[in-house]
């Protein structure tokens, strides 16, 4: 990727090959894994506003990367260069959904438009912190008291534009002295465990897939495979991969693998007549059809095989909908696959997810790049 900036010698801590960490298991998160993982889902980062958790994400792949490069919007790619010419790209992107300030009212209100697909049914009554130059400022998305609506009312929903913030203003000169107009938000909930090993929050998708990018890499040099392999954190993906049609163009992988969530149906929400069979605790989610190229795919299958890891199955009809519709069809044709991670209330700040399913994921991809370090040929048979 020569067009972009090498930030290899940019003060991070580095650490010499090969890279060990005590107390991890094959598949487990110990705790240094969980405070990254914390970290992540703590970092507001809203489509087009990434750079907070492009910093976190790059101050620890950093620690044991042979580099790091990022490129004019913030694509960061972390690299472990192996002996064989045989190169791995694992993806997850750093943007989540949210909103933006779009006018400030005489009386001190603001207006917002949704950034990326943000559900409208889940804002009206909720806490949002919103981000300026000058620091977060706190506000709520104003919802009329059960009292005053009428019965009608109940079951209609306005879309964002017409909902608005309260951030305790006084008047629009006050509102003003505090946030401007093009001020990303998102919803002010924290991170929050569940029974055994599921945890819910806001930014889920697709923390997850940035999470993994970043275990997969550094559990590769741990291992020390013969492949190369690159851990790339993209932006933009919820306005429509943007990021991965940037740095697909730049970069030189053999397969790459767009990790983000995917829909669990294992539980009352998900409508009944979307048939599908994934499940929390089942493990990592491997797509079948459109993008998904049928070598990868057999070639993750058959290592989760091997190493007796679990993973499900999806079919995809038309498009993924992940970073993964954008690599494929770079460079005149990148075998790709979207590797999914069962997430429950995609897209609201309640997402629930089981970490087993990030820690199988990360040792899935892992064993992957281990079996394709003597030479991999992900092409068509024809």
């Amino acid at each position: 990727m020569s067009t972009l900036h090498d930030d290899s010698s940019s003060g991070f801590p580095r650490r010499d090959r090969p890279f060990n960490v005590d107390g991890i298991t094959s598949t487990g998160m110990d705790s240094t894994q969980r405070e990254f993982l914390e970290t992540l889902l703590e970092t507001e980062s809203p489509s087009g506003y990434e750079t907070p958790a492009l910093r976190a994400w790059i101050d620890y792949v950093s620690s044991f990367a042979d580099s790091v490069e990022t490129d004019a919007y913030g694509n960061a790619v972390a690299s472990f260069e192996g002996d064989s010419e045989v190169s791995i790209a694992v993806t997850g992107h750093a943007d989540e959904i949210g909103y933006a300030v779009s006018s400030i009212t005489e009386e001190g209100f603001l207006r917002i438009i949704p950034v990326g697909g943000s559900d409208p049914a889940v804002s009206r009554g909720t806490q949002i912190e919103i981000q300026t130059d000058e620091g977060p400022v706190n506000g709520v998305i104003a919802q009329t008291a059960i009292h005053l609506r009428d019965r009608g009312e109940s079951g209609e929903v306005p879309e964002i534009t017409a909902q608005h913030v309260d951030i305790g203003a006084k008047d629009g000169a006050a509102a003003r002295e505090l946030v401007e107009v093009g001020d990303p938000a998102i919803p002010a909930v924290g991170l929050h465990d569940l029974a055994g090993s599921r945890i819910a929050g806001r930014g889920i998708d697709n923390r997850a897939g940035l999470w993994v990018a970043a275990e997969t890499l550094r559990r590769a040099v741990e291992r020390d495979v013969d492949a190369t392999v690159h851990a790339v954190a993209t932006v933009q993906e919820e306005l429509g991969t943007k990021g991965a049609m940037m740095v697909g163009t730049e970069l030189d992988a053999d397969a790459v693998v767009a990790v983000d969530v995917t829909h669990a149906s294992d539980n009352p929400a998900y409508p009944e007549d979307q048939a599908s069979d994934v499940s929390l605790g089942e493990g990592p989610v491997v797509t079948r059809g459109t993008a998904n190229h049928p070598e990868l795919v057999n070639a993750v299958r058959e290592a989760a095989e091997s190493a007796d890891l679990p993973v499900q199955l999806q079919a995809s009809g038309r498009r993924t909908g992940t970073d993964a519709d954008a690599f494929y069809t770079q460079r005149g044709g990148t075998p790709s696959l979207n590797l999914g991670i069962p997430n429950r209330y995609m897209h609201t700040p309640v997402e629930v997810i089981d970490t087993e399913d990030l820690s199988q994921a990360a040792a899935v991809l892992t064993e992957t790049a281990a079996q394709a370090e003597t030479g991999a040929d992900f092409r068509t048979s024809l």
